[in-house]
């Protein structure tokens, strides 16, 4: 990875680009919500030839990264092949609500999930899984990088219903 310091496996980058396009070798489009510097996106790119966008308002990308310099709304969706979260924080609902219309690869870290009540990792887990099950599958993952942050649940839209327009689902929360 070079001169660049992270916080964390600095392998969560490799290991998760290369898990995106071992699961999903049709997507050629994918967003990084909240994804920071850009490593992850930079690693699909490069790797992988998946064309990668930062969505993170802070607008710290790399030189190089492609990247949208605002907070990761689930009309974005339709933009992409697939939707990841590596660490989204706040964008955590809004990722999640993307499965509604495109895969998408969540690692929480943080319960941005309930303000008002304290998951441990699991029962986070567990929420966002019984959230989405009205709206396809789900499936937990444990990617070889030192946790505890590394469980992902990969959620799926349902199959054989009528696609979902992106903007018919908001930011609301049913």
């Amino acid at each position: 990875m070079g001169a660049h310091r992270f916080h964390g496996d600095e392998r969560r980058f490799e290991v998760t680009a290369d898990f995106i396009a071992a699961r999903f070798p049709q997507a050629r489009t994918a967003a990084d919500v909240a994804g920071g510097q850009g490593m992850l996106a930079r690693r699909l790119r490069k790797r992988h030839n998946i064309d990668c966008d930062v969505v993170d308002p802070r607008g710290w990308v790399l030189r190089g990264v492609s990247s949208r310099v605002e907070e990761y709304r689930v009309d974005m969706a339709g933009y992409y092949d697939v939707i990841i979260g590596l660490h989204p924080d706040d964008a955590l609902r809004e990722v999640v609500n993307s499965a509604r219309v495109r895969p998408v690869v969540v690692v929480p870290c943080c319960n941005f999930w309930l303000r008002d009540i304290k998951l441990s990792r699991d029962e986070l887990l567990d929420a966002i899984e019984k959230h989405h099950a009205a709206f396809g599958t789900s499936e937990r993952v444990v990617l070889d990088f030192r946790g505890p942050h590394n469980r992902a649940l990969v959620l799926r839209p349902a199959r054989g219903l009528r696609p979902i327009r992106p903007s018919s689902i908001g930011c609301a929360v049913p």
